[in-house]
């Protein structure tokens, strides 16, 4: 049975077996039960510094790594961007360089560039885990959406997701279709033709742009919020098209199983990918994803650390 990762460091999912993968969806398992002790807090990882370096915006990622370090008793350190030497000119390759110099454990890593992480796994000692680079990868979103589908459906293989919304931009795409392909769910996306990238199909997936195809008889829909930030260009008419045309409506999730849950990686644009009924209906497990994020997000940490010093689960 598999105890450990390969590897020292979190890039993708790409990297991951399928051993691997139910490896951490276990471990997150155990890490979701610390979570519900009055003391949350275990000494796996006392002693260790984890640096949380994040180039983009993020909520929910970056608040959800810092209280996974804290419950393993990481010694943890944000790095504002905003005032640090970045502004001054300095290259992300310096910045991680000058980091290294005070010998962290980890660096948690958001960039806007594809490939950023892979970078600074070459030049680090430090494990490397990747939360967002560009329009590549998002491997612990994926993970804890497996982790949620799999707490609610009790299996990922054989399941139908279908995944709607804005594909071209989306790393949380991309780490989701390899990990659930790899696990044997039959996935569909759908988006317009302008969102969808060149090579889709060759990731075992359906595409369609008809939404009602997609989510017919579907046991997951998972909406992708429309960035627009990423966008330089009109990809469809107006957002108001958009809804009407791919937006998710309580007409549309009727045509999923009665069981269906709707998931999305936030945020959520209320009444563009996703109306506020559906968002907060009684099919949606988007904040179960959320509260999940900590669990999964420990695991990996629990796991990348090697050997430690205590067991987290029976502390």
């Amino acid at each position: 049975m598999l105890t450990t990762l390969r590897h020292k460091h979190l890039l993708g999912i790409a990297d991951l077996s399928p051993d691997e993968i139910v490896l951490v969806l276990d471990t997150a398992e155990a890490m979701k039960e610390v979570g519900q002790r009055t003391i949350k807090k275990v000494p796996t990882l006392r002693g260790r510094t984890v640096i949380n370096l994040f180039f983009e915006p993020s909520t929910r990622t970056r608040t959800s790594f810092e209280i996974a370090e804290k419950r393993l008793s990481a010694d943890t350190l944000n790095v504002a961007i905003a005032s640090s030497s970045v502004v001054k000119g300095e290259t992300l390759v310096d910045t991680a360089m000058n980091l290294e110099a005070m010998a962290p454990s980890m660096i948690v890593l958001r960039h806007a560039s594809s490939g950023a992480c892979h970078l600074l796994s070459r030049i680090c000692k430090a494990s490397i885990v990747n939360a967002g680079d560009g329009m590549h990868e998002h491997p612990t979103q994926a993970l804890l959406d497996a982790f949620t589908i799999r707490e609610r459906k009790g299996r990922l293989g054989g399941l139908k997701v279908a995944i709607v919304g804005d594909l071209l931009h989306s790393r949380v795409l991309r780490s989701n279709v390899l990990l659930l392909t790899k696990l044997g769910a039959d996935v569909w996306v759908c988006a317009p033709a302008t969102l969808i990238p060149p090579g889709l199909k060759q990731m075992g997936v359906t595409v369609t742009t008809r939404v009602d195809e997609a989510v017919a008889g579907a046991d997951v829909i998972m909406m992708l919020r429309i960035q627009l930030e990423r966008m330089q260009g009109a990809f469809f008419p107006s957002q108001r098209e958009y809804f009407s045309t791919f937006g998710m409506t309580e007409a549309r999730v009727a045509r999923a199983k009665p069981d269906v849950i709707i998931m999305h990686p936030g945020p959520i644009n209320r009444g563009v990918e996703i109306a506020s009924e559906v968002a907060d209906g009684p099919h949606s497990v988007i904040l179960d994803q959320v509260a999940n994020g900590v669990a999964v997000r420990m695991a990996v940490l629990y796991l990348l650390a090697g050997e430690p010093q205590n067991n987290a689960a029976a502390d």
